[in-house]
């Protein structure tokens, strides 16, 4: 069974309006440069390791990758570690660029 759950467009907008979660974009650094989620952090391993250690494991993490892959492993990483509310954003940030108009 699945620790995390997989978040529609429409869900995580929702979610990032009422609870202001950490995002996490785990894209390469380049394609984070060029566009991300408004206070989004590029994941790394001092990040991830800082996160682990001091985080505020009660508080909503929404991770998002190219296409929602690679941001499920990452969601089930951090629920492994004990975080609570873990979201994976579905169809990562190509559906977002897609689906999400600004001010939604």
């Amino acid at each position: 069974m699945k620790k995390y759950k997989t978040i529609s467009i429409v869900d995580s907008v929702n979610l990032i309006n009422e609870t202001k979660p950490i995002i996490l974009d785990c894209r390469d650094m380049k394609d984070y440069k060029a566009g991300h989620l408004e206070d989004a952090l590029h994941v790394h391993e001092g990040l991830k390791e800082s996160l682990v250690k001091r985080g505020d494991k009660q508080r909503n993490l929404l991770i998002y990758c190219y296409y929602g892959h690679a941001s499920e492993h990452l969601a089930e990483f951090f629920s492994d570690f004990g975080f609570k509310h873990v979201y994976s954003l579905e169809g990562g940030y190509s559906s977002w660029k897609e689906n999400h108009q600004p001010g939604d």
